[in-house]
């Protein structure tokens, strides 16, 4: 009889025999391998994780570290006299403005054309225009119109005034000349035969006629009862860092102060992200005799140094004059930080500069009046936390070294299945040659049988 599949001839070399003993040594040789493999890709996993928070924590820190941030000023002003901005770091203060009189444009009219396009010489001739003590030359000829010598204007004398024609009514067309900015120096003339070159103006109208609709005049205000003259309605130079703009008379005061709103949101998104990473590593460290609540970094000394490194830094960072502690900022016992806002408003109002020292760095005046520079506490946490989140710092070494395990593994596993598939083909061959020979057996066996059994019959 053929043999057509393993164990057929002998019912003992069967292919379980070997799936049972493959079993036994992937047990012995792949199983461990899986189970590590397994273990360092979940560290991988949880690792990109810390990674994320970490980064979070360490962003809301550089946000906080930054010293202009705590220099930005708003303003309030009541009353609408004036608007009021202020640039960085300008000096907090209060004060009143008392708008007497607006600056305003020198504004003239020409007489009075049928058309804008009514031609203005009887020949070529040259004008000249005048503002501010600045001359200007236009030159016109019997073609130019007065549309044309609006353009002429425009194009010539644009950067002090700015012409327009007006149409007054069905046949009244001006000139409209007005300067480009405010004050009392803008005075407007127009005259004719500039330099001797010829006076070819149809008449007057453009010249002499010239009618001021509006006088250029200065602003007037007091600033805290002192009185104050500007040419301009937009004031830079009355305060150091102060943007003042004039809309209208009346009295207005104005308040200059920190600009708290952004640094208390920075300081939430602070809190909120060391509690995010606080959590977070609380979770992987974890320690338990259950597998199932033992946190994945349970024994690993970097993840559980990082995690004290950040704990110890709220109770370290201060340049020895002080804690966080101070300013509002506390820990519960299950780690969670908060901070106390009106502790935190207290250290604000009672000395800017110091706060802005403790936090940013700078100079910090202790009780006795003598000074130290500090670093800033949140830019010695900085440094604290980014030897763990910087490029190639703690946290990376650590990603890279779980890489490579994760590569090692993984190469392992391939060689030793590969092995077992080399032994076990070997085996298969061995097994068949084996059953082939014990069916041959058999055969020969039944045969010799038959023929003692058919000679005992016969007998």
């Amino acid at each position: 009889m053929g043999v057509s599949s393993l164990g057929v001839g002998s019912s003992i070399l069967t292919q379980d025999v070997l799936d049972q003993l493959r079993k036994a040594d992937e047990a012995k040789f792949i199983t461990p391998i899986t189970l590590e493999l397994a273990s360092e890709n979940d560290k991988k996993d949880s690792l990109d994780v810390v990674d994320a928070s970490m980064k979070n924590f360490i962003d809301s820190i550089d946000a906080l570290k930054v010293q202009t941030l705590y220099d930005e000023r708003k303003t309030t002003v009541t009353g609408t006299s004036v608007t009021v901005t202020a640039a960085a770091n300008s000096d907090i203060q209060d004060f009143s403005l008392n708008v007497t009189q607006l600056a305003t444009k020198q504004i003239e009219q020409s007489g009075s054309f049928t058309a804008k396009t009514d031609t203005i010489a009887n020949g070529a001739g040259v004008m000249k225009l005048n503002i501010d003590g600045t001359d200007f030359t236009i030159a016109y000829d019997a073609a130019t119109t007065l549309d044309g010598l609006k353009n002429l204007i425009n194009d010539t004398a644009g950067d002090k005034v700015d012409a327009t024609i007006v149409q007054v009514s069905g046949t009244d067309f001006r000139l409209f000349v007005s300067s480009a900015k405010t004050g009392s120096t803008q005075n407007i003339t127009i005259t004719d035969n500039a330099d001797g070159l010829g006076a070819n103006l149809k008449d007057a109208r453009l010249t002499t006629g010239l009618s001021a609709i509006q006088t250029g005049v200065d602003a007037n205000l007091t600033f805290n009862g002192q009185a104050i003259t500007r040419s301009s309605n937009n004031i830079t130079d009355l305060i150091s860092g102060l943007d003042i703009t004039l809309k209208e008379t009346g009295s207005s005061t104005v308040s200059v102060a920190q600009d708290r709103e952004d640094i208390l949101t920075k300081i939430d998104s602070f809190v909120e992200k060391y509690n995010s990473a606080i959590t977070e590593l609380n979770k992987q460290t974890k320690s338990s005799t259950d597998s199932k609540e033992r946190g994945i970094f349970s024994g690993e000394s970097t993840i559980k140094s990082m995690k004290r490194a950040i704990q110890d830094m709220l109770s370290t960072v201060g340049g020895g004059v002080g804690y966080l502690s101070d300013y509002g900022f506390s820990v519960d016992k299950d780690g969670k930080m908060s901070v106390d806002k009106t502790v935190l408003g207290e250290k604000m109002d009672g000395d800017l500069q110091n706060f802005e020292a403790f936090f940013s760095g700078g100079t910090y005046t202790k009780a006795d009046l003598t000074t130290v520079t500090l670093t800033g506490s949140f830019n010695e946490m900085a440094t604290i936390v980014k030897e763990y989140t910087d490029y190639n710092g703690v946290l990376d070494q650590f990603a890279d070294s779980t890489k490579e395990n994760i590569t090692t593994l993984e190469e392992r596993k391939t060689k030793a299945t590969e092995r077992l598939d080399a032994r076990y083909e070997i085996l298969k061959k061995q097994y068949a040659a084996y059953d082939a020979i014990i069916a041959k057996i058999n055969n020969a066996s039944s045969m010799f049988t038959s023929l003692v059994n058919a000679q005992t019959n016969s007998n």
